[in-house]
């Protein structure tokens, strides 16, 4: 079965099965006080399948079945064992994210996280290293080249980081972006030359 779907099915399943159990809901979701002082770590995975609704889970599952494919191609052109470095952005971009989380709301009892957001910006940025001048559509409606989207997604991550009130872990979005960006150069340095040939040398 395609790996994509894969991740995506278990997502589902994981997904449904804690909108019916509040209890499930709460044993893994990401929360903060309960790793930090109970060493409660698997929490750091476990929160990345499941979902606070339907939109949620089906915004964030489309998005990364579109963009998994893409970049299981990349990896497949440029690296060998592409499953095992396709699982290492996926589950490393969703951990990464967590980590300012987990340090800003360490004595907050009551916070949870929850969803795949930072797994699946990790996979979204990954796939601009690779095609930077590729179009997207920024708020789903402009098109922009891939590395303009990248730029404004940070800055809107991180503004909102600082001034939101949305119950949106924009910390999230934005480290598993980074961790997207930079997972290719942590394996092979010889990929940024690429990455910079490509961003030097646009096509449209």
């Amino acid at each position: 079965m395609d790996l994509t779907l894969t991740v995506i099915i278990i997502t589902v399943l994981a997904s449904i099965a804690a909108f019916e159990s509040p209890r499930l809901f709460d044993q893994l979701s990401l929360s903060p006080y309960k790793i930090t002082h109970n060493k409660e770590w698997y929490r750091v995975v476990t929160h990345g399948f499941i979902h606070a609704n339907w939109v949620h889970l089906l915004i964030n599952m489309f998005v990364f079945y579109s963009f998994g494919q893409a970049l299981l191609y990349y990896f497949d052109y440029f690296l060998s064992n592409k499953i095992v470095h396709f699982l290492a952005i996926y589950f490393g971009g969703m951990i990464f994210a967590t980590i300012t989380t987990i340090v800003k709301h360490r004595n907050n009892y009551a916070y949870r996280g929850i969803g795949a957001s930072g797994a699946v910006s990790a996979v979204m940025f990954a796939c601009i290293f690779f095609n930077p001048w590729s179009k997207l559509l920024f708020m789903g409606i402009i098109p922009v080249p891939g590395i303009i989207f990248a730029v404004l997604y940070l800055l809107y991550c991180s503004y909102m980081s600082r001034n939101s009130n949305d119950n949106i872990n924009h910390d999230a979005h934005l480290y598993g972006a980074i961790f997207g960006l930079i997972y290719p150069v942590l394996i092979n340095i010889d990929l940024l030359r690429h990455f910079i040939n490509l961003l030097t040398h646009p096509t449209y």
